[in-house]
Parts: structure tokens; C-alpha cells; sequence
């Protein structure tokens, strides 16, 4: 497939192509990563499966997802492959066999797509990928082009993760489970602080196999991005830079000026909710959702619709379609106008309303960083992985809530939404929320620290293409 890009010549401008993991979780941090680099006078290509093509069109309408749009001084583009798995395959939802399947077809796939990039004109000038796909750095390595990676979580998880792969600190074991992990630039760390997946009581053996793969080469990257920034995780930055120098870029958030939200990655068809919300009164609603993976139990789910009434508060509850059979009968005909249930939801814009009060959250590190963007408190409630330790980052370092005990009750939930809405906390909770909240938009702003290491690296792109021949002097 050639590339047209009105008014751009073949070759005239550098190429980066990114490679993204089949979930909403790696999607949405790496093309918002991509509309950055974009918008600096860059050509961005996003891949990743068929899958997420049909099912980014047929969310989002968008029909013509390979055609470049612009963006800023730039562009960006999608690009789909095979992973050898039937359209309605339940496996998709296992690792155990989307994992294999990628593993099997993309490598060739991403070889296939760069060339015919080059034969179209636009040769590749660096490739970018997310965890989970550790393999796109081999190919990149073997066709002498730059990598990167983007890691999607905490860097406080990235030296975690880091650490135990090179056992640099003695990590909880079957013989010995109760071990609490110290390391540089962290508070210590209790097992159920941990990442999950690192527990020897895991279940998620694949999740874990395949991050740490991860780690196994990310001595070909040229650059490791993390979705985070300076202020908010400096001594742990610091910290992990003796080992290898970690590049915050975030918080990649949807950006105020929304001239680029026409190209999104909702992979569930977003609700028109916020008609609903400009009639709540200001800081009244109570916002949950656990994300696009978590799954909650029958007796979870009642707790939390019978807290949510207790609340005596409006309430906007993201529950897919898949879920919303485990609500109580009737809960959602008996919450009539004071509360609202929906599949999915343009969650940055709704977090950015000023009706929320608050966000119950499962405390995946997207969810996080749109929190701590919009200034507002959280109630956390995790599940697994990263999202245990990113709830006693936002609760006990960030400051920014409080943590919702497992498993829920009706009136934990009630006491959690006043603590942070109108209890004796609450307004140095609000205040915190505040703070990070403007230092978030100064990382992201021009000049600011997570701005600049997007330039620099931008910067670095157009001279190694102009070196190299793909390109004319930029």
C-alpha cells in the first residue's frame, strides 16, 4: 500500500513507525505519544493487529484509518496485520494464546510493513514499541534501525520489574513469601504492594513471562520512554538512571487544545454522556470505572450499586456490556436521573468536567495519570498487576485519596466517597489533587521537562535521517 501525504514529498520527511499491543491499555499511551511526535513535524505509522483496526473503525466511524491525517506540523496513519487468529476467536481474551499468535506472525509482518514503507517512499527512520511486544526491538536490531520502547506503566513498576529480572534485591519466593522489597528511589514495598504478577502465588504466569522479555533486550533500545514525568517520579528517575537512563514523556494525556481528538483508538463505542453531565451540579458526581480488562464479581458489583445510592450523590459507572448482567435487577431503571450507566466513556473529557467529585478507580497507570491531570481525587480499588502499587502511590505518596478495601461493601464505599469529597481530609486531599494537577500541565506544556525530551527526540530523529540519506535536510 503506498503512502499520499498532500503537499509532502516521497522521503521528505523522517518516518517513525510504532507498534502497539492488542488491549485499549497500550493503545491509548502510545498514540497519544504518537500525536506528539506528530505534531513536531514528524510522519507517524501506529500498527498493530486486524483486530484493532475493525475494531478502532468500528468505534470511532473512521473508515479510512491508513490515510495520513495531520497533526500539528506532522501526520499520523494506522497500519494493521494478521495475528493468525480467527475474527471471533474467544482466545483473544486469553494471553496464553494471543500471545503465541502475535509472536508468530508479527515479527514477519513488521519486516513485510517497513519495507513497504521504504518502497513507498517513506523508509522507516525508527521503531517504536509497548510492552508485551519485545520482539519488534529484535527486528529493528536486525534491519540496522533505531529502537525505542515506550513503557506504559510507572516508572516506579519499570525499576520493579527492572530489578527483579537482574536480581538486584531479594523479591518475595515460594519458600519465602513474605519478603518486603527495598529499592533506590522507592518506599519499601510489602508483598501485596508488589506487582502481581511478581508474586510466586500468580496465576498470570504468561503476563509475567512476557513483560520480563521485555527486559531480556531492551539493551537494543536506543531509547527507553516512560509515560510519566519529572516531578511526579523524580527520585525514582534518578535512581534507575545509574543503570540505564529512563525518559519521562507524560503524562500522555489527551491535550487541552482538541484539535487532535478526531483521531482516537476507542476500541468500545464511546457514550455521549456529557450532555448528562453539564446538567450535575458542580463537583457532585461520583466517576467509576475499572477499565477495559477488570472484571468484578456478582457480590462486587451489587456493593458497589448499593454503595453508589448510599452516596446519596449522581454517579457515572462505566460497565461493558459484557458485565452489566452482574447489576442487581432493576438497579439501573431504579437509579433514574441521579445516576447513569454506560459501556464506555470518553473518560479524559469526563475526568476534565468540573460536575466530578471523584474517581473510583482500579488504578491502572492510564487512569492514573488522567486523574492526576484533572485534579481530582480518587477512591482506589485494585485488582492485580501494576494497579496494586500505583493505589499506595496515589494514596500514600501522591496523596490524592483513599484505598477502598477488597472486597467491597456498600458502606465502604459510602465512607471512602466522603472521605474524599466532604470528610476531615478532604480539602488537603483536594488540594494535592490541585498541585498535581498543574505540575502535570507544566511537564507537558512547551518547554516543559516532558515537552523538551519529546523534542530532543524529535531533534535526534530528523538528524539521524538526514545523516543517513532517507531524507533531505530538515
Amino acid at each position: 500500500m503506498g503512502i499520499a501525504i498532500e503537499g509532502v514529498t516521497d522521503g521528505s520527511i523522517p518516518h517513525v513507525l510504532m507498534v502497539s499491543f492488542a488491549g485499549q491499555g497500550h493503545l491509548n499511551p502510545l498514540l497519544r505519544f504518537a500525536k506528539r511526535i506528530a505534531a513536531k513535524g514528524l510522519l507517524v505509522t501506529l500498527c498493530s493487529t486486524d483486530d484493532i483496526g475493525y475494531r478502532i473503525s468500528s468505534s470511532t466511524g473512521d473508515s479510512a484509518l491508513g490515510v495520513p491525517k495531520p497533526v500539528g506540523r506532522g501526520f499520523i496513519r494506522f497500519e494493521f496485520f494478521s495475528d493468525g487468529l480467527p475474527v471471533d476467536d474467544p482466545g483473544r481474551k486469553d494471553l496464553d494464546v494471543l500471545m503465541p499468535a502475535i509472536g508468530s506472525t508479527g515479527p514477519p509482518a513488521l519486516v513485510d510493513l517497513i519495507r513497504r514503507q521504504a518502497d513507498a517512499g517513506f523508509p522507516v527512520s525508527c521503531i517504536v514499541n509497548n510492552p508485551f511486544l519485545p520482539w519488534a526491538l529484535d527486528v529493528a536490531a536486525d534491519m540496522g534501525i533505531p529502537g525505542g520502547v515506550l513503557w506504559i506503566q510507572s516508572c516506579a513498576v519499570f525499576t520493579t520489574y527492572y530489578s527483579y529480572y537482574h536480581s538486584l534485591a531479594e523479591f518475595p519466593t515460594e519458600d519465602n513469601p513474605d519478603v518486603t522489597v527495598n529499592l533506590p528511589g522507592l518506599p519499601p514495598m510489602k508483598p501485596e504492594e508488589l506487582p502481581t504478577f511478581l508474586l510466586p502465588s500468580s496465576r498470570f504466569k504468561s503476563a509475567r513471562k512476557v513483560i520480563l522479555e521485555q527486559f531480556g533486550n531492551v539493551s537494543k533500545a536506543s531509547w527507553v520512554f516512560a509515560n510519566s514525568f519529572e516531578k511526579l517520579e523524580r527520585e525514582t528517575i534518578d535512581a534507575i538512571s545509574h543503570r540505564l537512563q529512563v525518559i519521562p514523556v507524560g503524562p500522555l494525556v489527551e491535550p487541552d487544545d482538541k484539535s487532535q481528538s478526531s483521531i482516537r483508538g476507542d476500541l468500545f463505542k464511546v457514550a455521549d454522556c456529557m450532555y448528562w453531565l453539564d446538567a450535575q451540579a458542580p463537583s457532585s458526581v461520583v466517576y467509576v470505572s475499572v477499565g477495559s480488562v477488570v472484571v468484578l464479581s456478582e457480590e462486587e458489583m451489587s456493593e458497589l450499586a448499593w454503595g453508589l445510592r448510599k452516596c446519596s450523590r449522581p454517579f457515572l459507572w462505566v460497565v461493558r456490556r459484557d458485565t452489566q448482567a452482574l447489576l442487581p435487577e432493576g438497579f439501573i431503571e431504579e437509579a433514574g436521573d441521579r445516576g447513569l450507566v454506560v459501556e464506555w466513556s470518553p473518560q479524559d473529557l469526563v475526568l476534565a468536567h468540573p460536575a466530578v467529585a471523584c474517581f473510583v478507580t482500579h488504578c491502572g497507570w492510564n487512569s492514573t495519570l488522567e486523574a492526576l491531570t484533572a485534579g481530582v481525587p480518587v477512591v482506589t480499588y485494585p485488582q492485580w498487576g501494576d494497579q496494586v502499587p500505583d493505589s499506595k502511590f496515589l494514596v500514600e505518596v501522591y496523596g490524592v485519596g483513599v484505598r477502598l478495601r477488597a472486597p467491597a461493601t456498600r458502606d465502604e464505599v459510602e465512607r471512602c466517597v466522603e472521605a474524599v469529597t466532604q470528610g476531615e481530609g478532604a480539602e488537603a486531599i483536594k488540594a494535592r489533587a490541585a498541585e498535581w494537577k498543574e505540575a502535570a500541565a507544566r511537564a507537558v506544556e512547551e518547554g516543559g521537562s516532558s515537552d523538551r525530551h519529546i523534542q530532543s527526540f524529535v531533534d535526534e530523529i530528523k538528524k539521524r535521517a538526514s545523516c543517513s540519506g532517507d531524507i533531505a535536510a530538515v
